[in-house]
């Protein structure tokens, strides 16, 4: 089975998902990857490719121009700031468990407005929610 690509902030996005996207396609394709992937029994297996451009969650996104985003400077800087804190460079690989492992040791409650500063999805504090779940997980 071949890693999940993603950029560096969609670790983050994959943990707050709620089933709410920028459009029916993608909220399918992120339901596939997130629920019935990352969030199954065997999810903390999958094994994760860190790209530093579109990944498989960009695929359906209506904001996608070609091998670009529509936002791409703030997405570039939104990557830059997760990808700094989480330790993350492209090529590197690591599962779900460890990379929610590196989010409970690495961001904190409150971290969240300063990482996604500027995404549109922080003001509905899903993500915040929950992460403050994933750090009272044992």
């Amino acid at each position: 089975m071949p890693p999940v690509r993603f950029r560096p902030h969609h670790f983050l996005c994959s943990q707050g998902f709620k089933g709410k996207g920028y459009s029916e396609g993608f909220t399918r394709n992120m339901t596939r990857i997130v629920v019935d992937g990352l969030r199954a029994p065997d999810g903390d297996a999958t094994e994760i490719e860190v790209v530093g451009s579109l990944d498989d969650i960009c695929a359906p996104c209506p904001k996608r121009r070609g091998d670009l985003c529509q936002a791409q400077e703030k997405i570039e800087e939104i990557d830059a700031r997760h990808a700094e804190a989480l330790s993350l460079r492209p090529g590197d690989r690591l599962t779900w468990g460890e990379a929610k492992a590196r989010m409970k040791s690495s961001v904190k409650p409150g971290d969240l407005t300063r990482l996604c500063k500027g995404c549109q999805w922080l003001e509905l504090g899903l993500c915040e929610a929950a992460l403050r779940d994933l750090l009272q997980e044992d």
